[in-house]
């Protein structure tokens, strides 16, 4: 489907927070699908009219077949309601099952629409953005359009046919009755109208308080073991009710406006039914109305009220549509990694030639992390980054895996413009190992298999035995089918490791970043490890971060990093006998 993000970037420039209107959500959406709501809208005429089969008949039964007694006109008459409703019930039947399912279905769509937008996203709104937020945009924003799509908007409209053509039979019964019936109902369209652009910015509103608090609930429960190891279970259970009261301040709001449309509807359709019942009495003492004739009248008039009353519903349930379609719209078109339109390059030939020159990165403006920084990475070398925390390390790594884009300077890969490669050229070349290693929920095996689902159990074998995880994979139970729970917390952080390292293995990149890939290892996992990461390191460029110093005496150069700039750099030996910061950081090592 066309999503929303088709409204012109000048548009969406002039205005910090989009707003879809009934027409714009009518072109993307309801448009595309004019076949499905042309069958909706006759499906709810013929329900329409079906229905108005009873209230005439009605006349007929007072007016006709009671004074005349006759029997046979009375079996026509009760043959007819029958059929007349059950076409009613079979037109209302078809009108859901259609709208409803496409609407379901439109949904789901949508919703992988904005998740493969959010994934395609840079990493640093992920970084300003709780997860459980961006759950609550991806499967709650979206759920309003089926009252756009589904049985809502075409009973909305089917309604005001209904109305209208109630409108008319009314007129021609008796014109001053509908006219005092019309004022009332005209006093109630005014208040609904006001209280409904009062609603909409309280949808909205929200939406975004639910997020944050759906949001702070998954960091909650994915931080439980450092609540209850710190004993803040009842800090946390503030933080929520005041979130949770928060939602609930703005849903009474919402609310008081409904109860204002519902209390003047129910008001003021009294008067106009008090009003009906003294006008129709005084035409029928007159003799200028039947009985039959009010009875059609009062039945006729449900049938115009009852759609105007259950618009002001339906118009709260489009107004909660918009409001979630606008924060859709907003996520819709923020600019994703692959929107840089310098990224023309391809890496058909990726050799792994790594270069900075004069590199420098700030988080926030004027405060740079990194000051400057020169290397060169020549394919198949290994460059080991050392330092204090926050020195830069890692921020050079990000830089490396273009998570991160530079301030100033310039990254190339095999002498081009890292800036100028296309991301997914550029990746698919690409093998990380963090320090602290996501791993999905699931099987071992499906870990290992992240990266290449289709990998043949040969290959899949090698990354076992190559990062060693057939070591205790084989003391299971279940071996490589053992499930390891979400985040791999059945696991220990050695074991966690290593399946992550195996995954890296087995993507077989041509450029490795390794964060502290050993930080988690006892020392008997570490010196399994180090012989696998040997094998991995060879004919590819690998970028490492370490604090364990031991396990990079065999890189080809390394940096040590101090306040965003390269204080010393060269081998291990060199670095030794130069006696300076590397040489203070690894005799400390050595006597730990």
């Amino acid at each position: 489907m066309k999503h929303l993000q088709d409204k012109s970037t000048s548009d969406s420039k002039q205005k910090s927070k989009p707003k879809v209107t009934l027409k714009t959500a009518f072109k993307t959406i309801i448009w595309p699908r004019r076949n499905l709501v042309f069958i909706g809208l006759i499906l709810i005429v013929i329900r329409s009219l079906s229905g108005l089969i009873l209230p005439w008949q009605s006349k007929v039964l007072l007016d006709e077949v009671v004074p005349n007694k006759d029997y046979s006109q009375l079996y026509q008459l009760v043959g007819i309601v029958i059929i007349a409703i059950t076409v009613q019930a079979i037109s209302s039947f078809l009108l859901t099952r259609i709208l409803s399912v496409q609407a379901q279905y439109l949904i789901s769509e949508l919703r992988a629409q904005v998740q493969k937008k959010v994934l395609s996203l840079p990493l640093s709104f992920f970084d300003n953005t709780k997860s459980g937020a961006l759950v609550s945009r991806i499967m709650s924003d979206v759920e309003g359009v089926r009252n756009l799509i589904g049985t809502g908007l075409v009973q909305l409209v089917g309604g005001t046919f209904t109305a209208i053509i109630s409108l008319v039979i009314l007129i021609k019964l008796n014109a001053w009755m509908t006219l005092f019936v019309f004022i009332p109902l005209s006093i109630f369209a005014i208040i609904a109208l006001k209280a409904f652009k009062y609603i909409r910015p309280i949808f909205r509103k929200r939406g975004k308080i639910s997020a944050e608090v759906k949001g702070r609930l998954t960091e909650t429960l994915a931080g439980v073991r450092v609540i209850k190891a710190f004993n803040a279970e009842k800090q946390e259970e503030e933080v929520f009710e005041k979130g949770v009261d928060q939602l609930f301040q703005n849903v009474k709001k919402s609310l008081t406006a409904t109860a204002l449309m519902t209390s003047s509807s129910t008001f003021l359709i009294g008067v106009a039914t008090t009003g009906i019942m003294g006008i129709g009495g005084y035409y029928m003492i007159l003799g200028e109305m039947t009985s039959g004739d009010f009875l059609f009248f009062t039945l006729v008039l449900g049938f115009m009220i009852a759609p105007i009353v259950q618009m002001s519903n339906i118009g709260s349930q489009l107004t909660e549509a918009l409001a979630g379609l606008d924060r859709t719209e907003e996520l819709m078109q923020l600019a994703t990694e692959e929107d840089d339109k310098n990224r023309t390059l391809e890496l058909p030939n990726f050799k792994g030639d790594l270069e900075f020159k004069d590199v420098s990165f700030a988080y926030e403006t004027d405060k740079n992390v990194l000051h400057n920084i020169s290397f060169k990475a020549p394919s198949g070398s290994v460059i080991a980054l050392v330092g204090s925390s926050g020195s830069g390390k890692s921020t050079i790594a990000g830089l490396s895996a273009t998570f991160l884009n530079p301030k100033s300077g310039e990254i190339t890969i095999d002498g081009r413009n890292i800036a100028e490669v296309k991301l997914n050229s550029f990746r698919e070349n690409l093998g990380v190992v963090l320090q602290d290693e996501f791993l999905f929920e699931g099987s071992i095996r499906e870990n290992i298999l992240f990266p290449r689902p289709n990998a043949t159990e040969e290959q899949l074998q090698f990354a076992v035995k190559s990062a060693y995880v057939n070591e205790f994979t084989d003391r299971f139970d279940d071996g490589l089918e053992t499930l390891i729970g979400e985040r791999g917390v059945k696991l220990s952080g050695g074991q966690r490791q290593r399946i992550a390292i195996a995954r890296a293995i087995l993507a077989d990149p041509k450029l490795i970043i390794l964060d502290e890939a050993t930080s988690n290892l006892d020392t008997e996992s570490e010196g399994l490890i180090q012989k696998s990461l040997a094998e991995l390191t060879k004919n590819r460029t690998t970028i490492v971060i370490a604090h364990r110093l031991s396990t990079i005496r065999k890189a080809d150069q390394i940096l040590v990093i101090e306040n965003g700039k390269i204080a010393e750099r060269g081998n291990h030996d060199q670095l030794i006998e130069k006696q300076g910061r590397y040489f203070d950081l690894y005799t400390y090592q050595a006597k730990i």
